[in-house]
């Protein structure tokens, strides 16, 4: 029986004060305490971070946004993304049909295309917020939305029928083995198909902060790599030693300065 949404919000907001009156709560104690699945714990705590409530650490949860637990400053690491879109959107050229993941960081990069007919298929609602440059036009893939994704074999069934020359999206990190996590449990089956649709190249944006050296997927629901080349911009912030291994495992990566 699905929960209704009165409920779910009551649970969260229960989730929240717990955590705020202990500081640090695990997955697995609060999956105990509410009598729900390790999965449902982590999208809630998703949803929390989204909305800078809490920030997510490894194997639970604790009181701060996400910017706080990073230790560095938030307008800093906004301007760090925004650097990556702005350089990102140099690879988009005149005539380009492109997919969009739900990336923000991969969305804004179009505020930066000019003079440049450009199509974009996309997934991101985000993108009925804003507004692009004359030639950009902008096609939604439908579909359920969550949060500001749309997701459901709808988008599915649309991005198998689309057909584009470049892929640009953004992922939750970056592991020095050459995997990507996400933290979303449609997104890795949506990235697959727009890339499986995609002639050209494939380019994928992240912050300093999504480069890690080592392999630990507790607070994200799934990983994945790549079987064809690929472009990682990230910021001149990125952990060097991580940067290097990326390189040796196969993958261009470009560090915009900062």
């Amino acid at each position: 029986m699905k929960n209704s949404k009165s409920a779910v919000m009551n649970r969260q907001l229960n989730i929240l004060n717990l955590i705020r009156d202990r500081g640090e709560v695990s997955v697995e104690e609060l999956a105990d305490t509410f009598n729900i699945s390790v999965i449902t714990v982590r999208r809630d705590l998703q949803l929390l971070e989204q909305q800078r409530l809490l920030s997510r650490v490894h194997g639970g949860a604790r009181v701060g946004g996400p910017e706080e637990d990073r230790g560095e400053d938030a307008e800093n690491l906004r301007y760090c993304r925004s650097c990556i879109s702005r350089y990102a959107a140099r690879f988009v050229a005149d005539g380009d049909a492109i997919f969009v993941n739900g990336s923000r960081t991969a969305l804004d990069m179009l505020k930066h295309v000019k003079d440049t007919n450009l199509l974009v298929y996309t997934n991101n609602a985000w993108a009925l917020e804003e507004t692009y440059p004359k030639g950009v036009k902008i096609v939604m893939s439908g579909g359920e939305c969550r949060n500001h994704i749309f997701v459901g074999d709808y988008v599915m069934r649309n991005l198998l029928s689309l057909k584009a020359n470049k892929t640009f999206i953004g992922c939750a990190a970056v592991f020095e083995d050459g995997e990507f996590g996400y933290d979303i449990p449609t997104e890795i089956g949506i990235n697959e198909i727009m890339i499986s649709r995609t002639e050209g190249e494939l380019y994928v944006l992240a912050d300093h902060t999504k480069l890690r050296k080592n392999y630990d997927t507790t607070s994200l629901y799934g990983g994945c790599t790549y079987d064809r080349p690929l472009t990682l911009i990230t910021d001149s912030k990125a952990d060097s030693e991580v940067v290097e291994a990326l390189r040796c495992n196969k993958i261009k990566v470009i560090t915009v300065p900062v």
